[in-house]
C-alpha cells in the first residue's frame, strides 16, 4: 500500500489546536479564579466539561498515527524509518525545549519521549497494541493519571494506522456512520452525568485530595470524572468531525482547519506567541476574565484559519515544519507551492 497524505487527519488536529489553545491560554495568562455568577463561572464550568482531556487526546492519538505513517512511508522510499523518525523526534525534542521556556505546560518534549517509547510497538500485532492501549488508558483514566494518558491515545493511533482506519472510512462506510451515531450518543450520556457533578461555585481546577473540604471534594468529582469520560468523548469528537466531512458542503466550509492541521507544529507554537504577546500588549495577564479570554483564542484561531490557508496557497509547508524536515532529511526541502492546489482560494472563499 502506497501511504499518501489523509486529509481527515489534517481536519482532525486543526480542530484539536481550538482546544488546546482554548486550555493553553488560561494557564499562559494565568487567570484567577472567575466571579460566581457570571458569564465566566459558567464557561470555566464547560471548559472543563467540553474540552480538558478531550483536545490533547485527539493530538496524541494522531501523533501515534503519524509516526506508524511516517516509518510505513520511509520504508516504501527505501529508507531506514527507525533512524529518521529517531532524527524527527530529536528535533521535536528541540523545538519542545525552546518552547518550554515561554510554556512550560507545553508537550512536545513529552511527545518526544513517548514517541522513544513507541517504537518497539511498530511491528507488534495490530490487536496485541489495541488490546495494551485500551488496558492502559483505562487504568491511567481510572486513577486519574494524566500525565501518563498521552502514551496509550500513541499506541491506539498506532492500532489505528495499522488497521488503515483512516483509509477505510469510505469503504466501510455505512458500518462507520452508524457506529460514529451510537459513540456520539454514549458520550453525549457521559457528558450529562459529567455535567451532574459540576460544583456550585468558581473551583481550582486542581485535584486535591483529602482536604475534606465540601466544595474541593464536589470539583475533584467534577474532574475525575472528566478523566474518566475523556477517551471516550475525544473519539465521539473525532467521529462526529469525520462524520459531517462526509457531507461535501460541510467539507468545503471546513477547509481550512485542513490547511491549520498541515501546519499543526507552527499554529501549536505560535499560539503560545500569540496569546502572550495579546497578553502583554493589552494587559490581560493575571486581571482578565475567563470570557474576555475564551474572544482573545477565537480571534486568535480565526486568524491561524486565514493565515494557514494563505500561507499554503504559496508555500509547500508551514516554516517550523519546514525546519522540522530539513533537520531530520539533512536536505532542503521545497519552499514553494509550485503546484498551486487551491488550498488557499478554496479556504478563503470558504470563510468569507
Amino acid at each position: 500500500m502506497t501511504y499518501q497524505r489523509i486529509d481527515e487527519l489534517d481536519f482532525v488536529r486543526g480542530f484539536a489546536l481550538l482546544g488546546i489553545l482554548l486550555m493553553n491560554a488560561i494557564a499562559l495568562l494565568q487567570l484567577p479564579l472567575p466571579d460566581a455568577g457570571t458569564g465566566s463561572e459558567e464557561y470555566q464550568r464547560l471548559l472543563y466539561l467540553l474540552v480538558e482531556a478531550r483536545f490533547f487526546s485527539m493530538f496524541s492519538f494522531l501523533f501515534g498515527v503519524g509516526f506508524y505513517l511516517f516509518i510505513m512511508r520511509a520504508r516504501d522510499k527505501g529508507r531506514n524509518g527507525y533512524l529518521l523518525f529517531l532524527i524527527r523526534i530529536a528535533v521535536l525534542l528541540g523545538f519542545g525545549y525552546l518552547h518550554s521556556i515561554y510554556h512550560p505546560g507545553e508537550v512536545l518534549m513529552n511527545y518526544a519521549i513517548c514517541g522513544l517509547l513507541l517504537l518497539p510497538f511498530y511491528k507488534v500485532n495490530r490487536w496485541v497494541n489495541l488490546s495494551i492501549g485500551v488496558v492502559l488508558l483505562g487504568v491511567f483514566a481510572v486513577f486519574g493519571a494524566k500525565a501518563l494518558m498521552p502514551f496509550p491515545f500513541m499506541l491506539l493511533g498506532v492500532a489505528a494506522g495499522q488497521l488503515h482506519l483512516f483509509q477505510r472510512i469510505q469503504e466501510r462506510r455505512r458500518m462507520f456512520e452508524i457506529a460514529s451515531v451510537v459513540l456520539v450518543a454514549v458520550a453525549a450520556a457521559a457528558l450529562q452525568y459529567q455535567y451532574g457533578l459540576a460544583p456550585s461555585e468558581p473551583f481550582v481546577p486542581i485535584i486535591m485530595e483529602g482536604t475534606g473540604d465540601p466544595q474541593l471534594e464536589q470539583s475533584n468529582h467534577y474532574l475525575k470524572a472528566g478523566l474518566l469520560i475523556g477517551p471516550l468523548v475525544a473519539f465521539a469528537y473525532m467521529a462526529l468531525l469525520l462524520l459531517l466531512l462526509q457531507i461535501k458542503l460541510i467539507r468545503k466550509l471546513l477547509d481550512p482547519m485542513r490547511a491549520m492541521g498541515r501546519m499543526a507544529l507552527t499554529n501549536y507554537i505560535g499560539q503560545t506567541v500569540l496569546v502572550l504577546v495579546a497578553g502583554q500588549w493589552l494587559g490581560l495577564e493575571g486581571l482578565a476574565s475567563w470570557m474576555e479570554v475564551l474572544w482573545l483564542c477565537l480571534g486568535i484561531y480565526l486568524f491561524q484559519l486565514i493565515a494557514s490557508s494563505i500561507w499554503l496557497h504559496y508555500f509547500a509547508m508551514g516554516p517550523l515544519e519546514w525546519l522540522w524536515r530539513a533537520a531530520t532529511y539533512l536536505r532542503w526541502p521545497p519552499v514553494f507551492n509550485r503546484q498551486r492546489l487551491g488550498i488557499g482560494e478554496v479556504a478563503a472563499k470558504s470563510i468569507l
